[in-house]
């Protein structure tokens, strides 16, 4: 048998069963020296995409902190006016608003004495989000006496997680980061909802994998790099549930032995058990984390997930089902309401299955599964279809607008339809609030969002498409050498 020099980690480099041709990117030289370090941003560089980030956050808290005080009641809710303020001046926010309502201001530990009353109301600090997402919300009100200090604490736990997903999208894909860190959607919907943590989370599976850590850095086994990604997707569920849809396009990338098949154990054109591995790693993570809430109250625990399976894609979720089905998606309509619980999901999993085919198609034309792009088109998918699209998701968005080359027209369409959204739906409640006429063709607030919710839909259609055939702008993939032929297994 015929032997090839092995590749720098030892083992023998080559393209995978069905991976026979090669791009021009792999026929190009492989840049060294001064030309191979300047595809990545330098310490001032990468320091100035923070800072940049950290000026936005501080807008994005000064955006709702417009809706704090000046007065608070016995309550410690702000006043005067907060009912009107918080629509009429487009400062609402989830983390504010929360303060009463769930036990928050009263200190108590989530989950663990809570419930939901028969008429889905929770109880006993049982709060409507995974358990880290609720022991940040425990934490951010442990010192608060209002609902001002609670979103200040709360914005100061969560901007280290905005500026890490800064500092990493800059690390990975170089100025292309500005998109986040100048992005509007960080102004206005940061601190709009916890949702800091778990992009944070996200972002860092996709680092951990393609930079990895330590002096060996990416040189470390794709195994081992793809199960810390795992890891930190399961840690993600337990803030939200999103990420846990990246855990199987991540799993595909292992099976096929990451970019073109390289790290492929010897003589194998499949790795079944680091698929395995890694599938079990992000379970075992997300079921190591929720099972001690589990068992100090299991009721309170499951409320969490009760109350988002019972919520009805209302007014207030702002999804295609809602507005589609109209007249019959009235909450009042449960039997419509039952129809979308059970389309919703069905066809959820199905633009999954699309994404992770396709991109099976990608990677026996390629050679590599492309595992960014599937994820991508995955969470378009979602967004999408789920019953509820509440405004903050755009920021599960964004870093795959950093992380894959899709057009620069798609993504200002899309800020701009979502821009139309977060504002509109503010001030079109506001109208409402206030008994004016607030029908589609009477101003501009019903209008704006018609705007974000079609304008929204159509361009994740336009998305789910480009993102299945965008490639990763990764700053590591120009250091990374063209496959060498891989021998035939020898039979066996």
């Amino acid at each position: 048998m015929t032997t090839v020099p092995a590749g720098a980690s030892g083992r023998v480099d080559g393209q995978v069963e069905g991976a026979n041709a090669v791009d021009d990117a792999d026929r190009a030289p492989v840049p060294t020296g001064h030309r191979a370090r300047a595809v990545r941003l330098g310490r001032g560089a990468l320091a100035l995409v923070v800072l940049l980030c950290g000026l936005t956050l501080v807008l994005g808290f000064a955006n709702k902190d417009r809706c704090t005080g000046p007065e608070f009641d016995t309550w410690g809710r702000s006043q005067p006016d907060f009912d009107e303020r918080k629509y009429a001046e487009v400062c609402y926010s989830d983390i504010q608003y929360l303060w009463i309502g769930r036990d928050i201001d009263r200190h108590v530990f989530p989950y663990v004495h809570g419930g939901i009353t028969a008429d889905g109301g929770l109880t006993g600090g049982t709060v409507e989000y995974p358990v880290l997402t609720g022991l940040l919300i425990w934490l951010g009100a442990l010192f608060a006496t209002n609902d001002a200090g609670f979103l200040l604490a709360s914005a100061l736990i969560m901007a280290p997680f905005g500026l890490v997903t800064g500092w990493m999208l800059g690390k990975l894909s170089r100025w292309r980061a500005l998109i986040w860190s100048l992005s509007p959607a960080l102004v206005m919907y940061a601190f709009h909802n916890w949702e800091l943590p778990v992009v944070a989370c996200a972002v860092a599976a996709v680092y951990f994998l393609h930079r990895g850590w330590g002096a060996r850095g990416a040189d470390r086994p794709l195994l081992h790099r793809a199960l810390v990604a795992a890891v930190l997707l399961g840690l993600g569920f337990a803030f939200k549930l999103y990420p846990a849809i990246f855990v199987l396009p991540l799993m595909l990338y292992v099976l096929t032995g990451g970019e073109r098949g390289r790290e492929l154990p010897v003589g194998k054109v499949r790795d079944w058990a680091g698929m395995v591995k890694v599938g079990s790693a992000a379970l075992a993570t997300a079921v190591a984390v929720n099972v001690p809430f589990a068992i100090a109250g299991f009721d309170g625990w499951l409320a969490s997930f009760v109350f988002q399976g019972q919520r009805k894609a209302d007014i207030t979720a702002n999804s295609i089902w809602f507005w589609g089905l109209r007249p019959d998606s009235d909450p009042s309509n449960e039997s419509m309401h039952q129809v979308i619980g059970l389309l919703s999901p069905l066809l959820v999993f199905a633009s999954f299955a699309v994404a992770c085919v396709v991109g099976w198609i990608r990677y026996r034309r390629e050679g590599t599964y492309p595992w960014i792009a599937v994820s991508a088109a995955m969470l378009c998918g979602f967004l999408l279809l789920h019953k509820v699209h509440s405004p903050q998701y755009t920021l599960w968005l964004v870093p795959m607008f950093v992380l894959l080359n899709l057009r620069w027209g798609w993504i200002t369409a899309y800020l701009v339809a979502d821009l139309a959204m977060g504002i509109g739906i503010f001030l079109w409640f506001a109208q409402i609030a206030a008994r004016e006429p607030s029908g589609i063709y009477e101003g501009f607030a019903a209008q704006a969002v018609m705007i974000g919710v079609w304008g929204r839909a159509a361009l994740l259609v336009g998305m789910f498409i480009a993102f299945l055939g965008s490639r990763p702008t990764l700053s590591d993939f120009a250091h990374r050498p063209p496959p060498l032929p891989r021998p035939a297994p020898s039979p066996a």
